[in-house]
């Protein structure tokens, strides 16, 4: 579980509470009207709807798993399968790596791997690979426009939740000892879509975000290992190439453990 996204949806919550406390409030009063939740939550959600396909709906669990679920990618450890692969082939061919890609987990990289064996044209396998890149993040924009429209509608909605709030006190201007608290009431709908919108929505839809050009980048570094790889360059250019995408202390450690690493006979 990513612990920076829970500690950053709960931690909200809390700081909104302690300065209620603070200025003299109830965190209770935040629950006093129902039907404030109700309509920033449920109607955010469902003007989403009407945004999006239905399949984006059916996906909102799936979109609140990702941002919560840590995604690690091992990039330390597919540049130095890549660099062996780079080994083989130049060694033994193209037609050597055969055996091994069917043993790589990871289903882009076997495809590359794979059209590389079967020798299609370099321009081909860029082409198929950016792709597949490019539906990946659209399949991700999904997502990632769902949950930021619906903390665009949050705020409307409060509005309109105060508004109708307010209507409501001015049929009611008779008992002035009830004014402030239906105006209270009638603000609640505002804070609530302001605070589903920061709190909730916006930042959800953020760490989708990242985590969609996370693995774009991921991917790109394996497609210019896979390029690499086909065009026969060395296995420590390669190596050097794809360790650009490491930042300064990743890099270091993984140069460190590729030298560990390194199968005997391989080019330093």
């Amino acid at each position: 579980m990513d612990i920076a996204t829970l500690i950053g949806l709960i931690g909200g919550f809390i700081i909104v509470v302690i300065v209620m406390i603070l200025d003299g409030g109830s965190p209770m009063e935040l629950l006093s009207h129902p039907s404030a939740i109700l309509l920033t939550m449920g109607g955010a959600l469902t003007a989403s709807m009407a945004s999006f396909p239905l399949s984006a709906t059916v996906k909102l669990p799936k979109y609140f798993a990702i941002a919560m679920k840590e995604s690690k990618f091992d990039i330390a450890g597919a540049i130095e399968l890549i660099a062996r692969m780079a080994d083989t082939a130049r060694r033994e061919g193209l037609l050597a790596l055969e055996e091994q890609s069917k043993k790589i987990e990871d289903e882009f990289l076997r495809k590359g791997v794979m059209l590389v064996v079967d020798g299609t044209d370099p321009a081909q396998v860029r082409a198929i690979l950016e792709i597949e890149i490019k539906q990946m993040e659209e399949r991700h924009g999904e997502g990632i426009g769902f949950l930021a429209s619906a903390g665009g509608y949050g705020p409307t909605l409060g509005i309109i939740g105060t508004v109708m709030g307010l209507i409501t006190v001015l049929k009611q201007l008779d008992d002035p000892g009830a004014l402030g608290q239906h105006i209270a009431a009638a603000f609640l709908a505002t804070l609530w879509g302001i605070m589903s919108a920061n709190l909730i929505w916006l930042p959800l839809s953020s760490k989708l975000r990242v985590r969609s050009e996370g693995e774009a980048k991921y991917r790109y570094l394996l497609l210019e290992g896979i390029i690499a790889l086909q065009a026969g360059e060395n296995p420590r250019l390669v190596r050097e190439k794809l360790m650009a995408y490491l930042p300064p202390k990743q890099r270091a450690a993984a140069e460190t453990a590729a030298g560990e690493v390194r199968p005997a006979g391989a080019e330093a």
